[in-house]
């Protein structure tokens, strides 16, 4: 493997989902609405936590953080995605490439560890609730958030690393609609056997471990609940709706990177990579939100501050 990238390639393009042009004007439609529902239904989560002193409590805490990631993952990736369809063009600078590779893996590893934190936040609130104020107290709380960033960064700036140090030829073609890791390795000249061991590696780091321990938490919370007397149904309905988001996000992820690079299925991987980076995170406020009363109450109160404040702003710039 060279020490260094000596591709002479200062583009790439990427294909996209479709083709067909007038197809790709539904994409367009489709992609731009659930992308500015994303970010609108995140949003008003991590308003609604923020202005509602009753939610302030670590599961919320962690709540807002995995809205923020979400907006994240997916500016990273959507806005780029639109603006070639936009402008018929499918070039991606060679390091803007490489950059969107970097916080993609950034957001999304940074995530599975975040997502295995809250499984443990409900495992302390149900198996040990006397003791929960002092597990999960502020400190607690913001030292688990730094340790997913600190992991998430980690382990994306090695692998983004070992990409760029291949050596890259023949044609600039991605068969995707953005530049995912697997996706770019398949026009890799050098060797990339070191990038399916990390990937692997790292794949059974950030996804298997902390899926099983997932697992087991919820098993113990599970048979906890089962004896509960009183508020079971909030109970389970609060862990439903963390280990729905779970299952949606480690399933996608493992398939995409728990295999070798020369196995991979260029409609197969659009296809899952569609369900992870566009669906689901437009999905997670719904799932979070559907039947929580607390962020309903806290929604319903966001709304009447915001209805107050325009009125207020409107009656003010009228006496002007």
């Amino acid at each position: 493997m060279e020490s260094e990238n000596q591709t002479l390639i200062n583009y790439f393009i990427l294909l996209g989902l479709s083709d067909d042009p007038h197809l790709q004007v539904l994409v367009l439609l489709l992609v731009l609405t659930v992308y500015l529902t994303t970010v609108a239904g995140n949003l008003l989560l991590i308003m609604a936590v923020s202005v509602d002193s009753r939610l302030h409590v670590s599961m919320y805490f962690f709540l807002s953080n995995l809205s923020f990631l979400d907006i994240c993952y997916t500016t990273v990736i959507i806005p780029k995605m639109l603006l070639n369809i936009a402008v018929s063009s499918k070039s991606i600078s060679f390091s803007e490439c490489f950059l969107q590779v970097y916080f993609y893996l950034l957001m999304g590893q940074t995530e599975c560890i975040l997502l295995a934190f809250m499984a443990y936040d409900r495992h302390v609130a149900i198996c040990n609730p006397l003791h929960y104020n002092v597990i999960m107290n502020i400190v607690s709380c913001i030292t688990m958030i730094g340790v997913s960033w600190v992991i998430g960064c980690i382990v994306s700036s090695i692998d983004i690393y070992l990409i760029y140090r291949l050596r890259f030829c023949g044609s600039p073609t991605i068969d995707h609609f953005f530049c995912e890791g697997p996706s770019l390795l398949q026009l890799a000249c050098s060797d990339i056997s070191l990038n399916n061991i990390i990937m692997l590696a790292g794949g059974t780091l950030l996804l298997l471990i902390p899926f099983c321990l997932i697992l087991i938490s919820y098993v113990h919370i599970f048979l906890v609940i089962l004896k509960i007397q009183s508020g079971r149904y909030k109970a389970f309905s609060t862990c439903m709706s963390h280990i729905t988001v779970v299952i949606l996000f480690y399933g996608a992820a493992t398939v995409t990177y728990m295999r070798p690079i020369h196995r991979t299925s260029n409609v197969y991987d659009k296809m899952v990579a569609v369900f992870y980076t566009i669906i689901t995170p437009m999905l997670n406020p719904l799932i979070y939100s559907l039947r929580n009363k607390d962020v309903h109450r806290a929604l319903k109160h966001l709304g009447r501050s915001m209805f107050i404040s325009s009125h207020r702003f409107f009656q003010v710039n009228k006496m002007c």
